[in-house]
């Protein structure tokens, strides 16, 4: 067999546990978080502007 060679007659065999019921599954509600973000910016309009542009000129000339 070579390299990604597999024997066929595996794929009748495998089994799969699909039971979802227990109690070992992660709870998405126990780490749920309630706030508000606020940022506050330093930059002007013009400086985060011309920021940007350096970073797509210096992407163009990699």
């Amino acid at each position: 067999m070579g390299f990604g060679s597999y024997d066929e007659s595996e794929q009748d065999n495998q089994e799969y546990d699909t039971d979802f019921d227990d109690e070992s599954g992660l709870n998405s509600e126990e780490n749920a978080h309630e706030g508000d973000v606020e940022y506050e910016f330093t930059a002007s309009n013009d400086e985060l502007l011309d920021r940007l542009s350096d970073i797509k000129e210096s992407e163009t000339n990699t």
